[in-house]
């Protein structure tokens, strides 16, 4: 029997459990592959004992319908940088990824299914670079990834949000308020764009448009110029004034990323700062976007990454990525798919028909 490793890095997205799910499924129709699970993404491989896990009928069943994964997850093992300690105490970051790809070799396994976001595709193709037979799957909730139409996650993670923005929509109402509800994203808006639409806001602020605070306060302005109104903002995690910086906290000292997240308190004080009259309460989603159960949709398409992934496998297509493109599954090349970042086009289709509906960018 031939030896299939999986991998889930980065954040928990989901739809993780379908992927996993999918690739075990097809492969043990194969009769030739068996397929196991490394612990922590590829944390599992380089621990000592390695955590590894043999999937079976049994660990796999049903999983589709739950959020997270099964193998965990972790931002903070990525072996272009994994962090260690130097003599001072200090924690710095160094590449592994020879160690990792000799680890691989040495158990024995045939192909390995990294699944996850930007990052994780980085570390995919260093390692297929590396002689590793690897094959791609895209995931992340902030749908970050160009070479895919989309990727799942995006869609339960704007569910979850115009939810949570309905609520609030009722609350702003019955007292006046101006409701500020902060989403997920990083650098790409496209949670808060969908959720802005989809919700009917008045304020939309993500990263692709620094705004001026001015502009914002005149939006709102105009809401309570004729009696008693109300207005619902939209603000991406990532999004920034005009001449001004990302909001977020200091690095943790085992981690490349910043960490984002709060800019909701500082847009508010902003306005306040401006002269916004209203009453203003804040609304931070944060992690509750990327948990629970995933909707049809992304169980749909995670399930059919899965079915590619093994597919590409099967045939030794390595150093591709399963992709999503004018409603067909295929693949692109690694390279290909850590190219270009996807963010927000300013001028495009969206964005334009949002403002055509009334919605302002602070622009």
């Amino acid at each position: 029997m031939k030896k299939l490793l999986v991998c889930t890095g980065g954040g928990d997205c989901p739809g993780l459990n379908a992927v996993i799910r999918g690739i075990f499924k097809t492969a043990k129709k194969s009769k030739e592959w068996e397929v196991y699970g490394s612990i922590e993404a590829f944390n599992g491989v380089m621990a000592d004992p390695i955590q590894i896990i043999k999937l079976t009928k049994s660990k796999v069943g049903g999983i589709h319908v739950k959020g997270g994964t099964i193998l965990k997850t972790t931002n903070k093992g990525n072996p272009l940088q994994f962090p260690v300690q130097d003599d001072n105490g200090n924690i710095v970051f160094e590449d592994r990824t020879d160690a990792l790809a000799a680890k691989i070799k040495a158990l024995g396994f045939d192909a390995v299914v990294n699944i996850g976001g930007d990052g994780s595709q980085k570390i995919s193709k260093a390692l297929f670079d590396l002689g590793v037979p690897i094959i791609g799957v895209p995931k992340t909730i902030d749908n970050d990834l160009s070479a895919t139409d989309t990727t799942f996650g995006f869609q339960t993670a704007v569910q979850i949000a115009s939810d949570s923005f309905d609520k609030l929509v009722t609350t702003a109402e019955s007292h006046h308020r101006v409701m500020i509800m902060e989403v997920m994203g990083r650098d790409a808006g496209w949670i808060a764009l969908h959720t802005a639409i989809s919700g009917g806001a008045e304020i939309c602020l993500i990263p692709e448009i620094p705004y001026d605070i001015q502009k914002v306060k005149e939006k709102i302005d105009s809401r309570y110029e004729k009696g008693r109104g109300f207005v619902n903002i939209v603000i991406a995690e990532g999004a920034k004034a005009k001449g001004g910086q990302v909001f977020g906290s200091e690095r943790e000292n085992v981690s490349e990323h910043l960490r984002l997240g709060g800019v909701a308190f500082q847009l508010s004080q902003e306005l306040k700062l401006a002269g916004c009259k209203p009453e203003i309460r804040e609304t931070v989603l944060g992690h509750i976007q990327r948990g629970g159960t995933p909707v049809s949709y992304d169980r749909v398409l995670a399930t059919m990454f899965g079915v590619k992934a093994f597919d590409l496998v099967q045939n030794a297509q390595f150093g591709q990525m399963v992709s999503f493109k004018n409603n067909d599954y295929c693949s692109v090349s690694l390279e290909e798919a850590v190219r270009d970042y996807n963010v927000v086009d300013p001028e495009g289709f969206l964005i334009k028909g949002a403002k055509a509906m009334g919605m302002s960018f602070g622009d």
